[in-house]
This record gives structure tokens, C-alpha cells and sequence, in this order.
């Protein structure tokens, strides 16, 4: 689908017109694809990495335009298993026209509100604003549905709070390898508007995008390295609470294993004939209490030895 926009009093007016200063592909079909190559010299795999949700930030320059790729965030929309997605667009740019290749036509929501748009230079520069501030509001949301997991696991110690706070490092990787490379291609297009003498408002705030998009991938390697020692530290606590549970059974285990002997042979006619010259209601009793104090003694020196076994591997 095309959608075009033409430039006036400081916003994106849409129009029907071809030859627009601003055009959106969304998801183009073949012919539109075969129009991109005829009339923009788009060449396949450069409309191929527009369409790449895998494609690597880069910055093209060509004579008379420059093509980038850029990384963006999906939206989230939530869910149990709670992963934020990446994925690329293009732009192709030159001084009169900006053409914007991508699989949604989301990248044109919001512009206009920090800034008048007077050139398609403008209209790209605040794509990339908003790109990275919603960045930025991912990170927020991040740090949020991290403090409410943490929450739930301490409340709970499910395996499925500990499989979604996987998922949200995973995705962090993901976010900072994509604000990584979209900071590379910040950095040649700065490079770029010096040589071709962009306007100084336009290079300040080229400027400006490369010091936010340094601020938010130090965040982002925040987050994930605190993701990561949370991981490990939880999946300590889960093992040590394993291995208290599996203690106390092993131990139950221990006490009754010779006790459950004990009343078996009680309760076969060995014990009878045995204890023929007493009678059953004094032979019984003293069985069972036998019983409760070997079971006693043994619970005791469980401990003891346990006790000992601790300090024993305990520090120095």
C-alpha cells in the first residue's frame, strides 16, 4: 500500500498525488516493489533488507540519495510470554523526497509534536527521534514488568516467572544490538551532514539522537546485566529450596525406612510367639513405644551429624 504526504505549514498533509515529498510503502506487493525498482532504482536486496525484520542497521550513500536501514522496536502487546521484539525498515532519502519502506505503516504516528517539518530532512530526522524514544519507553516497561515478576517469584517460586524473566533478558539482547548498530549509522550520517553541509540545526540534532541513543543503549546494558545476576541469583534460590525439600524427605525417609521394618515384623505371628508368655496389651505398647524412641534417637543423631557436616564445610 502507498500512502503520500506533502510538506506544508510545519506538518504531513496526506494527498493523492504520486511525486510526493513524503511516500510510504507498507508491506509492498509486487507491483509496488517493481515500481520502486524502475522509478527509485531500488535494487532487490536492498527492498529485501527494508523488508528483514533480521537486517543489520546500515547507511548507504549514493550520489544523488542515501538509503539506510534502521532497527526499530515492535510494539508490545503483551502476553504470558512477555518478549519485546525488533525489526528494520528503509529510507531512502534525498534532498526533495523521503521514501519510507516498511511492513506497517506505524512510522508516521507522532511526527510533528517535538519540532515543525518544513523538509523531508526533517521528516527523517523525526523518524529516528521516535524510534528512539520508544526505545526508551520499552526500557520503562522492561523495568517494570520486571519489578512485578520479581514480586510473583518471591511470592511463588514458579518456574513460569523464571522462564518470562528469560525472556525479557533475551529480549534486551536483541535491544541492545539494535540501538549498537542504529548509534554506527548515527555516526556515519553525522559524518555525512558535515561533509554535505547540512544546516546547524540539522547536525545538532544529529548531535543530539547520537548522545540519546549512547544514553539508551548504557541503560539497556544496565538492565541486562542486572537481568542477568537476577537469573542466577533466582535460580540459586530455586536450587536451594530443592535442596531443603529433598533433605527433609531424605531424612523422613531415613526414620521411618527402619521403623516400617519394625512394624512389619511386629505384625507378623513371629512377634506373637515370642511374646506368647506376655500378654498382647503390654507386648504391643512396649513395641510401639520402642519404636517412637528408636525413632527419636535417630532424628537426634540425624541432626548432630548434619550439624556436623555444615561446619565441617562451612568457612574457617
Amino acid at each position: 500500500m502507498i500512502k503520500s504526504f506533502q510538506l506544508a505549514n510545519g506538518a504531513l498533509v496526506p494527498v493523492e498525488q504520486f511525486n510526493a515529498d513524503v511516500m510510504l510503502f507498507s508491506n509492498p506487493d509486487a507491483a509496488e516493489r517493481d515500481l520502486l525498482r524502475s522509478d527509485f532504482k531500488l535494487d532487490d536486496h536492498a527492498l529485501a533488507s527494508a523488508l528483514d525484520p533480521d537486517e543489520v542497521s546500515r547507511i548507504e550513500f549514493h550520489p544523488d540519495n542515501l538509503f539506510l536501514i534502521w532497527k526499530r522496536p515492535e510494539s508490545y502487546s503483551g502476553g504470558e510470554s512477555l518478549t519485546f521484539e525488533v525489526s528494520s525498515f528503509g529510507l531512502l532519502f534525498s534532498k526533495t523526497r523521503l521514501l519510507i519502506i516498511a511492513t506497517d505503516d506505524s512510522q508516521l504516528s507522532g511526527l510533528g509534536q517535538r519540532h515543525p517539518l518544513h523538509t523531508p530532512q526533517d521528516v527523517l530526522l523525526d523518524i529516528l527521534f521516535n524510534n528512539l524514544h520508544h526505545y526508551l519507553g520499552h526500557l520503562k516497561v522492561i523495568k517494570m514488568v520486571a519489578r512485578e515478576l520479581q514480586q510473583k517469584f518471591n511470592a511463588s517460586m514458579e518456574n513460569r516467572h523464571l522462564i518470562q524473566m528469560f525472556n525479557l533478558s533475551e529480549s534486551l539482547i536483541y535491544y541492545i544490538n539494535a540501538i549498537h548498530s542504529n548509534g554506527a549509522v548515527l555516526t556515519r550520517l553525522r559524518n555525512h551532514a558535515e561533509k554535505e553541509h547540512f544546516s546547524i540545526e540539522a547536525i545538532a540534532l544529529i548531535d543530539d539522537l547520537i548522545i540519546e541513543n549512547t544514553q539508551c543503549n548504557k541503560q539497556a546494558e544496565i538492565y541486562s546485566r542486572v537481568f542477568a545476576g537476577l537469573i542466577d541469583a533466582r535460580g540459586n534460590l530455586m536450587n536451594n529450596t530443592m535442596n531443603n525439600l529433598l533433605r527433609k524427605l531424605t531424612l523422613i525417609n531415613v526414620v521411618f525406612l527402619p521403623l516400617n521394618l519394625i512394624a512389619s515384623i511386629g505384625g507378623m505371628s513371629e512377634f506373637s510367639m515370642m511374646t506368647s508368655a506376655v500378654p498382647w496389651w503390654v507386648a504391643y505398647p512396649l513395641l510401639l513405644t520402642g519404636m517412637l524412641v528408636a525413632g527419636g534417637l535417630m532424628v537426634l543423631a540425624l541432626k548432630r551429624l548434619t550439624r556436623g557436616s555444615s561446619s565441617m564445610n562451612g568457612p574457617h
